[in-house]
């Protein structure tokens, strides 16, 4: 279990469904038919049961794909971005490893699949949207829910930017690539390389963005070496659009990357944090309406803790490129 002390795993394992059966995976090697089984549980039980519980009649969440049924410029004012539509729902789901084959979550795909679409442009909802910070976690939940994302893959990867990223402020005149679109994108192709094989331009575009987050340490300026944004450092859940260094750090472990020398500061970072009883905090919860408090900011949380350990497991194992 490497840095996972007996105490920290018994507490880990006394949590949510979602969190335990990626202790199992992740931490304790457990069998595949004990993980799966504790799996199964994640969308009957805790959060995962409190979204299904949220769902609409007719499918879906919030009826919308993104920004909920009548909420308005004022509430963005008030509240900052929703989280309570299908999208940011679905995307939770899949993170806390709901399983898109259980009976109840399989219908209300296929409800979501006929009848959600997106606000943009009116498209079906597996079909994608158009910026590629977005259309990076369509393709992960397309995939999870066994839909075909090939189209939404090729438009990502004509969009790569020469720096080896990805910006959705393109159409707004941005010319380089941002932390944050970025990782989203990286994230989706390598759930799609993981369901369908990983082609050599898929592969090649994978590295290409793993590059600009490394060549810049994974949250330095390229330029000056200086820190790009202070909130790219605290540990977050769930990480919604945004960046961090220990999601950029469980992106390449999920990858099956090896540990990089120039991941070595983020590692650091993400160790630093660790406090005296071997749990890590949660630092930061992205302002806006949800339908469920996960944990609670400032105190101790499982989901981040489970993700560093696991981070940090796959630092010590694996050999150096």
């Amino acid at each position: 279990m490497d840095a996972a002390s007996d105490d920290v795993v018994a507490w880990l394992l006394a949590g949510d469904p979602a969190v335990r059966w990626q202790v199992m995976r992740d931490l304790l090697d457990a069998p595949a038919a004990a993980v799966d089984a504790e799996r199964a549980r994640v969308v009957h039980e805790g959060w995962g049961a409190q979204l299904m519980a949220a769902r609409d009649p007719d499918g879906g969440w919030a009826r919308a794909a993104f920004w909920p049924e009548g909420f308005t410029p004022d509430d963005w004012e008030r509240e900052g971005q929703p989280w309570t539509a299908t999208f940011p729902v679905l995307r939770l789901l899949a993170d806390l490893g709901a399983d898109p084959r259980d009976p109840a979550l399989a219908a209300t795909l296929d409800r979501v699949e006929s009848s959600v679409r997106w606000e943009e442009g009116g498209q079906p909802f597996f079909a994608g949207e158009v910026e590629p910070c977005i259309n990076g976690r369509v393709v992960s939940l397309t995939v999870w829910a066994g839909r075909d994302a090939r189209l939404i893959v090729e438009r990502l990867l004509g969009e790569q930017l020469p720096d080896g990223g990805w910006n959705c402020e393109v159409e707004r005149g941005a010319t380089v690539s941002s932390f944050d679109t970025t990782i989203n994108v990286l994230e989706g192709l390598a759930d799609y390389a993981a369901a369908t094989g990983r082609s050599t331009a898929l592969d090649q575009a994978m590295r290409a963005g793993e590059e600009y987050l490394l060549s810049r340490s994974l949250f330095r300026r390229l330029s000056t070496g200086e820190v790009v944004d202070e909130v790219y450092l605290d540990l977050s859940y769930p990480p919604q659009w945004h960046y961090d260094i220990l999601r950029a750090l469980d992106h390449l472990r999920a990858a099956g990357r090896d540990p990089a020398p120039r991941a070595a500061q983020a590692v650091d970072v993400v160790r630093s944090k660790r406090r005296p009883d071997g749990r890590w905090p949660l630092e930061r919860v992205h302002r806006g309406r949800t339908h469920l408090d996960i944990e609670e900011p400032g105190e101790p949380s499982r989901l981040i803790t489970l993700r560093a350990l696991r981070v940090l497991r796959w630092w010590e194992r694996a050999p150096r490129s």
